[in-house]
């Protein structure tokens, strides 16, 4: 059974800091994309980060670029999102995803190209 988990979440006041984790089991994803969405209270859910299989490329969403950092280390199959400085509108339950399939080059921001999901953690940010 293919299992991501994430944790680091909390909550935590406007300009501090935040290092989401999210590690899979039950298959290796090093060859597959991974990304991070959000979905805040009454909204749906967005793109956040992705990442491709070797970590050599990202894309960010427009309102985290230069503040958020997306990460992977394949041998512990994990992706992390750092978050400095965290805002207001940052609030919100962060979910990782990772594709099912191996990269093909191309980086998706749409969940719907995302097989699999983990149950999501909280962040709030106090202003």
């Amino acid at each position: 059974q293919v299992q991501l988990v994430e944790s680091g979440g909390g909550l935590v006041q406007a300009g501090g800091s935040l290092r989401l984790s999210c590690v899979a089991s039950g298959r290796t994803f090093s060859r597959s994309d991974m990304g991070w969405f959000r979905q805040a209270p009454g909204k749906e859910r967005e793109f956040v980060a992705v990442i491709n299989w070797s970590g050599s490329s990202t894309v960010y969403t427009d309102s985290v670029k230069g503040r958020f950092t997306i990460s992977r280390d394949n041998a512990k199959n994990a992706v992390y999102l750092r978050m400095d400085p965290l805002k207001p509108e940052d609030t919100a339950v962060y979910y990782c995803a990772a594709r099912g399939t191996f990269a093909s080059g191309s980086l998706y921001t749409r969940a719907e190209r995302y097989d699999y999901w983990g149950q999501g953690t909280q962040v709030t940010v106090s202003s």
